[in-house]
Order: C-alpha cells, then structure tokens, then sequence
C-alpha cells in the first residue's frame, strides 16, 4: 500500500491538558536529556580535559565543538528520514544509537579518536533537534503551539544542566572520562523513558520511496526555505546567539578556575545551575509570545542576553554569577522562540526548516564556540564577552529589520 507523505488535513492536534499532550511532551523531555546531557557533558570539566590532556582552552573546546559540527552535518539526513520512516521512529533510533556511541567514546585512548568520536556521536545525536519540532508542530493544537516550543526547550535546558552538573563532580573524584561516562548512562535511561512515552504520530505519515511528496523534492523544499527572508533571519538567530552562548559557557569555567577567583571545579559545575533560568525563561517566553508577538519577546530577549553579558565583565563573583543568569534567561527566551517560529512559519517541509535552523544553530556552536577559545587565549574573557556583545547587536538589527509579526506566527 503506497503511503502518501502529507498531513491529515482533519488532525487539529492535541490539546493542551490531554493524555496525549502530556506524553508527546514527557517524550520530548525524556529525548531532550539523551540528547544535550550528552552532547555538553564535557563542557564542565574542560579545565580538566585541558590539564589532562595537556591541550590549550581553544583546543578543548574542541570536544564541544566536534559534537556539534557532527549534529550540524546530521540535521539534514535525519530530516529526510524522519520522512521516510515516520518522526517517532527516527528520534528513537538517534537516541539509542547516540547513547550507545557515547558509552564508549569516554575511553579513546587519544585526542584525535576522542574528537573523532564526539563527531560520530554528534552525528547520530542529531535526529533529535533534526525533527522534535516538526514532530511537535504536526501533533499539537496550534492554538498552543508557541507554549509548546517552549516547554520543549525548556526540557532541553534540564538534560544540559544534568548532564553538566553530573560530570564535574564524579570527573573531580574519578578523573573526567568517568564523569563523562556516568552521563552516557543516565543518558541510555531517558532514551528508553522516550520510546515507552512517545504517542504515534497522527498528524503526519511518512511516505514509500516511489510516493512524490505533494511539497516537492528535498531539493525545493530546502531551497523554498533557504528563499525566505523571515527563514533566514530565523537562521542568523540560531548561528549569532548559539555561537555567543556557548562561547559564553565554555570559557567562563577558564575564568572562574583563575585568578581572581580560583574556584575548584565542583564548584565551578554549580554555576550551571543557571541554566535553571533558561528552563523557565524558555516556557514564559512562549506563552508571552502569545500575548504579545513573538518579535517583540524576541528581542527583548536578545536585549536580556546582552545586559547579562556585560555584567560578567565584573570582578566580582556574585556580579558575574547575576550576569550569567540573565544571559541564559535571554538566550533560552530567544531560542525558544526561534525555534518554534522556524516550523510555524515553513513555506515547505517543516522537518527541512527544523533542520536547517539546527544546522545553522549548532554550526554557530561549533564555529564561534572555538573562536571564542581563540579570543580567550589571546586577551582573556574581556574579548570573549566582546566578542558575544558584538553578535547579539547584529542579530537584533537583523529581526529588528526582517521579522514581522502576523496571524500565522502567534
């Protein structure tokens, strides 16, 4: 029987308090902790890495950013199969297959096969940013699908806190490969809670290879995308913030180890408790989006990002520590709705607009992440908050100028 790839035109989506809203979103919660746990473990302990592994901060960060240009090579592939096999299907096997790459990278015996490996399992991690919001975007009502984004991401923000918060402290008593290694496994457990949890699809079915997509090839509908101004300047959000904020984390852990602070690294993993800010940032700036346009919370959110980030500037702990919990209260806010605006607003192949904006989000991670080592070595974490500074005013100008709010984006 020839399966046609198109929505069911009579599906509305689950409403916000059924059975099946609650399960999609524990799914995507459960998926969301396999997926940044593992993929931002490392960042808490890379002063360690640093040490161990007799590498410069630039050159640990690498491990960071190997993952995430494995994730950005991914998006693209894991949204055509999601097309081919069905959402559920793909991000189980992403999940699964990622954890259990991450189970053994921890153990390369090299710097070379150990970013090797962060790039494999980067690659398989994918499928998980790849499709969840198309999967979501196709299964919820679309009265709620703005608070729903940002319940996602929010979920997000809890697997990257977990997976850092995790790491550092067993890194500090049994080395960091077991710190990272720990995670792998509490990772494996969230990937089986999403198989069990994940309702089937209903408001999309996935298509034979001889059945013609009714949005045209992969071809025009990454292109259909790629032609959108608002697309693009949703894009050049993903890239300028993501690259800012992870440039942020991975270098503030360098300063924070110094002078004047010198704080040991199971106290230094504690300030990723920010990102507990993010987690209800993230969730309020859906549903005030609802309210008063996404625009407008967007930017005020790219302005919250910025202020925290000059604070950091200061040498005083509790200061940079205030600082750093507006900055990810702002990123998370703007993420949160650029991300759900992204599949919103597709003019074709949702699953191809959620991946070319975790493309361009984690190719900002990967890119600017390294630079911003490069920045630190050279002048400290007054050129790296510079550097952070300088991209959050370009991505303000840009939705300042291109984005606009209408009935479709709400």
């Amino acid at each position: 029987m020839s399966i046609d790839n198109s929505l069911d035109r009579s599906w509305t989506g689950h409403a916000k308090g059924s059975a099946a809203y609650g399960r999609l979103l524990a799914a995507l919660f459960c998926a969301g902790v396999a997926t940044f746990a593992q993929l931002y473990s490392p960042q808490a302990v890379l002063p360690l890495i640093s040490a161990d592994l007799g590498v410069g901060a630039a050159h640990a960060a690498l491990m960071i950013s190997a993952s995430t240009i494995g994730l950005a090579v991914g998006v693209i592939p894991w949204s055509m199969i999601a097309d081919r096999v069905g959402r559920v299907r793909a991000i189980s096997t992403s999940v699964t297959t990622a954890t259990a790459v991450g189970l053994l990278i921890p153990f390369a015996p090299s710097y070379e096969l150990l970013l090797a490996g962060r790039f494999v399992e980067g690659l398989f991690v994918g499928g998980v940013p790849a499709i969840a919001v198309a999967y979501l975007t196709e299964e919820v009502n679309p009265v709620h699908a703005a608070r729903a984004a940002g319940t996602f991401v929010a979920g997000t923000t809890i697997g990257g806190l977990l997976g850092r918060l995790v790491a550092s402290p067993v890194a500090e008593v049994a080395g960091w490969r077991i710190g990272v290694f720990t995670v792998a496994v509490v990772c494996g457990l969230a990937a089986l809670s999403f198989v069990r949890l994940a309702p089937e699809p209903r408001g999309f079915t996935p298509r034979n290879r001889r059945a013609a997509n009714p949005e045209g090839s992969l071809a025009h509908r990454l292109a259909a995308n790629l032609r959108s101004p608002r697309q693009l300047a949703l894009f050049a959000q993903a890239f300028l913030l993501m690259g800012g904020f992870v440039a942020l984390y991975n270098f503030l852990g360098f300063r924070l180890a110094g002078a004047p602070f010198g704080l040991a690294p199971s106290v230094i993993s504690l300030v990723f408790l920010a990102y507990l800010a993010g987690t209800w940032a993230s969730s309020r700036a859906g549903a005030e989006a609802s309210r008063f346009g996404r625009k407008r919370i967007l930017l005020g959110s790219i302005a919250t990002l910025a202020v925290g980030v000059s604070i950091t500037l200061s040498d005083n702990l509790i200061a940079v520590l205030v600082g750093l919990v507006i900055a990810t209260a702002g990123f998370f806010g703007a993420h949160s709705i650029a991300a759900g605006w992204t599949g919103q607003s597709a003019p074709a192949g949702r699953a191809q607009a959620s991946s070319l904006y975790n493309l361009f989000y984690y190719g900002g991670s990967s890119a600017i992440g390294w630079v911003g080592g490069v920045a630190f070595d050279a002048r400290g974490w007054t050129a790296v908050a510079s550097t952070i500074l300088v991209l959050t005013a370009v991505a303000a100008v840009i939705a300042a100028v291109v984005l606009r709010d209408d009935a479709g984006s709400r």
